[in-house]
């Protein structure tokens, strides 16, 4: 039963639940009163610890060897971590004419406000940074600036492939 129950609780740094509910509040308290939908809050949270990708401040996280790969499995991830979050009223759902959108809580400001470990600090910085550069974007413009990147992930996988002795 122990043998069982240990292979279903496997440690999950920096991606579990809490860790990208915290980046969320982050990314969401430095862009309020603005509002997101999932999608860009799974590519904001991606951009938020490899800011460096993007010319901003040096990455929070070590680089990976697949980006894209990164960036595929957030979507379960960020769900979770939203309605964790809002449970203490640190990140808010509304229902728009655009969709489901979500922003900072009514407690957002009072958490953030209280953090004070190095990590938890920069991450506010780099969240705080990455609204200011791109939190106006349209979303045709996001997703032209996501799009030059999944053509950088494409032509890394394709390096890879060729690399293990797959393709031409």
């Amino acid at each position: 039963m122990d043998t069982i129950m240990n292979q279903e609780r496997k440690p999950t740094t920096f991606n579990g639940p809490l860790e990208a509910g915290i980046r969320a509040v982050s990314i969401l308290g430095a862009a309020y009163p603005k509002t997101y939908d999932l999608q860009r809050l799974i590519a904001l949270d991606y951009l938020l610890v490899h800011t460096g990708d993007i010319d901003g401040p040096e990455n929070l996280h070590p680089p990976t060897p697949m980006h894209s790969a990164e960036l595929l499995v957030r979507r379960k991830l960020i769900e979770q971590s939203l309605l964790l979050m809002m449970t203490r009223d640190l990140v808010a759902r509304e229902v728009t004419a655009e969709g489901i959108k979500y922003g900072a809580g009514e407690n957002a400001a009072t958490f953030l406000s209280s953090v004070s470990s190095s990590y938890l600090l920069a991450l506010k910085d780099r969240a705080s940074w990455l609204v200011k550069t791109l939190g106006d974007l349209t979303d045709e413009q996001f997703k032209g600036m996501m799009r030059r990147f999944f053509d950088k992930w494409v032509e890394e996988f394709q390096h890879v492939e060729k690399s293990l002795g797959g393709g031409a």
